[in-house]
């Protein structure tokens, strides 16, 4: 383990109520560099809570959740979340970027030129100047991707990436989400798309009713899941009733 890593993140006996509902219970799991951890389930069973868990945008109402890294700073700063509808801010593509660099402390004189650098590499240099809110849905999520890519995270959490693209842009995102696990950024994510799962993960975690059912390798979870719920799931017959 690096003196500057903020992994493994570890998760334990970790549940989440809201409105006297539990979402989440009992989970444990461990999070290690590395594999691409896909978080697969249906509707409801608790996915997108326990990425915003894990992130720190809300706080477990029961078990603990721990970086067990040797970085002595603040883990928040080495780690991203980038959400099913990213907030534009009312600014250009490019300062979107630059904001975010800002904000994180990168030096004042590269900022410009390594936010363009950022833009390039998800194909929206040419859009660069455009209002942010004025971009598709597709540019939009490449654009919040290479926010958060240009603070080059340990970590990167992301919520149902491609939930609301057409096939084309959602490609392209799966292009870039590739891209920054080859750098070495751990990629944690949920989808509800099967075929998503297969190209982008290395791993499988499956959930439901709240609760972590199957922890599996890609090839393993497909070729025949332990769970019977997982296996339900995949057969597209598993319901939340």
């Amino acid at each position: 383990m690096s003196a500057e890593s903020i992994l493994p993140l570890a998760l334990a006996e970790v549940g989440f109520s809201a409105g006297g509902t539990r979402i989440l219970d009992g989970i444990t799991v461990r999070f290690e560099a590395g594999p691409v951890s896909v978080i697969l389930g249906s509707n409801g069973a608790g996915k997108s809570v326990l990425l915003r868990l894990c992130h720190g945008l809300l706080a477990p109402t029961a078990g603990r959740i721990a970086w067990h890294g040797g970085f002595a700073g603040d883990p928040r700063r080495r780690q991203a979340m980038v959400f099913q509808r990213p907030v534009m801010l009312r600014r250009s593509a490019l300062a979107n970027v630059v904001y975010g660099l800002a904000l994180a402390g990168h030096a004042r004189a590269d900022r410009s030129a390594h936010a363009r650098r950022m833009l390039e590499r998800v194909g929206l240099l040419a859009l660069a100047e455009r209002p942010a809110r004025l971009l598709s849905g597709g540019e939009q999520q490449r654009l919040a991707l290479a926010r958060a890519w240009a603070l080059k995270p340990e970590v990167l959490f992301l919520d149902e990436p491609t939930a609301n693209l057409d096939p084309s842009a959602a490609r392209m995102v799966e292009e870039i989400v590739g891209a920054i696990a080859r750098e070495g950024t751990k990629v944690i994510m949920t989808t509800h798309d099967l075929g998503q799962a297969k190209r982008l993960a290395d791993e499988i975690l499956f959930l439901h009713r709240g609760r972590l059912i199957e922890r599996a390798s890609k090839d393993a979870f497909f070729a025949g899941p332990s769970a019977p719920e997982a296996a339900a799931f995949l057969r597209g017959d598993l319901s939340w009733d």
